[in-house]
């Protein structure tokens, strides 16, 4: 049993270290802020739940679990607020490149808050 459980804990390592290293070279090789983002988000929760799966596994205590759980709820919830507002901060910066949105919904928008702010 515990040799499943040692192989179990290193595919769940080895699919979580990747997971962050795919994430990692997101961040330094896609060409703008947005994409940059969409790296930086996804791919790396579900490397946090496979690191932390991996380490409840390996510690077999049941005890350790409300901890792993808080984790990743904490991670869960704060990475699309954080992602939400770097993009955000992105867009009405103007650290975007337009060239690469196939859609930008956020522009009409945007111009119609200018022109109320005007008037």
């Amino acid at each position: 049993m515990n040799t499943f459980i040692d192989v179990l804990t290193a595919i769940f390592l080895l699919v979580g270290a990747t997971m962050s290293l795919a994430a990692a070279i997101g961040l330094l090789r896609f060409p703008d802020l947005l994409s940059r983002m969409h790296a930086a988000t996804k791919p790396q929760v579900l490397g946090l739940l496979l690191m932390l799966a991996a380490l409840g596994l390996q510690m077999q205590a049941w005890s350790l679990l409300p901890i792993l759980l808080v984790a990743w709820l904490f991670q869960l919830l704060t990475v699309p607020v954080s992602a939400h507002m770097v993009g955000r901060a992105g867009y009405r910066t103007k650290h975007r490149r337009p060239e690469l949105l196939s859609v930008d919904e956020l522009d009409q928008v945007v111009a119609a808050a200018v022109d109320d702010a005007k008037d």
